[in-house]
C-alpha cells in the first residue's frame, strides 16, 4: 500500500510540474518572429500590388485570386523564415514545442481562408470583391488567436486587420473592378505595423538589456546563496 501510495504521489507531482511548465509557456512571449522578415513580407505585398496595377490589364476573378494566393504564400514563407531557420538549426525541444503551439494558433483561420476562397469563386466570380475583406478578417482572427503567445501590441495589429476587413467588405458591393491595393496595400500596411510592434516590444535595445538583466539576476542570487 505504501508503494502504491508513493507511485500515486509521484504521478501527481509529475502532473503538477507539467501544469506549471504549461502555464509558464503560456505566459512567456514567443520570440521566434523578427521584425525584418515580417517587414520584408510587407514589401512583397506592396511590390506585388504596384506591379499588378502597372500592367494595366483587366483582371478576371481567377487570375486575380491565383495571383494573390501565390503572393500570400511567398510572403508567409518570408515572414516565417526566422522561425523555420531557428526551428531547424538551433532550437531546443522546448522551443520547438513552443513554435508548434504558436503556429498552431494561426493555422485554423488561415486554412479557413484557403477553403472559402474557391467556394466563393465557384458560387459567383462577381463575389471575388469580397475576398480581400474576408482575408483581412481571418488574418486578424489568426493574430488574435496567437495573442497569448506574442507581444501584447499584437492586439492592435489584429484590430487593424478587423477594421480593414470590415471596411473592404462594406465597400465591396460598390466596387466593379478588382483592386490590387485592396490586398497588397491592406496586408502591406498591416505587416509593417506588425514589424513595428515586434521591434518595439522585443528587439529595441533597452528591451534586450532588460532581458539580459532578468536572466542574470537568478544566477547572481544563486552565487550569493552559495557564498
Amino acid at each position: 500500500m505504501q508503494s502504491h501510495r508513493s507511485v500515486t504521489e509521484y504521478s501527481r507531482a509529475l502532473e503538477q510540474i507539467a501544469e506549471i511548465h504549461e502555464h509558464l509557456a503560456k505566459t512567456e512571449v514567443f520570440r521566434g518572429w523578427r521584425s525584418l522578415p515580417v517587414a520584408s513580407s510587407a514589401l512583397v505585398g506592396i511590390a506585388a500590388a504596384a506591379w499588378q496595377s502597372a500592367t494595366g490589364k483587366p483582371l478576371d476573378a481567377w487570375s486575380y485570386t491565383v495571383f494573390w494566393l501565390a503572393v500570400g504564400v511567398v510572403a508567409l514563407v518570408i515572414g516565417c523564415s526566422e522561425i523555420v531557420w531557428h526551428y531547424a538549426a538551433r532550437a531546443t525541444s522546448a522551443e520547438r514545442r513552443r513554435s508548434r503551439q504558436v503556429v498552431g494558433q494561426f493555422l485554423p483561420a488561415l486554412v479557413a481562408g484557403a477553403l472559402i476562397t474557391p467556394a466563393i469563386i465557384q458560387l459567383s466570380p462577381s463575389l471575388v470583391t469580397l475576398l480581400p475583406g474576408l482575408w483581412s478578417l481571418l488574418f486578424g482572427v489568426a493574430v488574435f488567436a496567437a495573442r497569448p503567445f506574442v507581444p501584447r501590441e499584437s492586439g492592435w495589429v489584429a484590430l487593424y486587420y478587423f477594421a480593414a476587413g470590415l471596411f473592404l467588405l462594406w465597400r465591396a458591393p460598390g466596387t466593379s473592378a478588382l483592386s490590387p491595393w485592396a490586398v497588397g496595400g491592406t496586408f502591406g500596411i498591416g505587416q509593417l505595423f506588425a514589424a513595428a510592434a515586434l521591434y518595439w516590444s522585443i528587439e529595441r535595445p533597452d528591451r534586450k538589456r532588460m532581458r539580459v538583466v532578468d536572466t542574470a539576476q537568478p544566477e547572481d542570487r544563486s552565487h550569493g546563496e552559495k557564498a
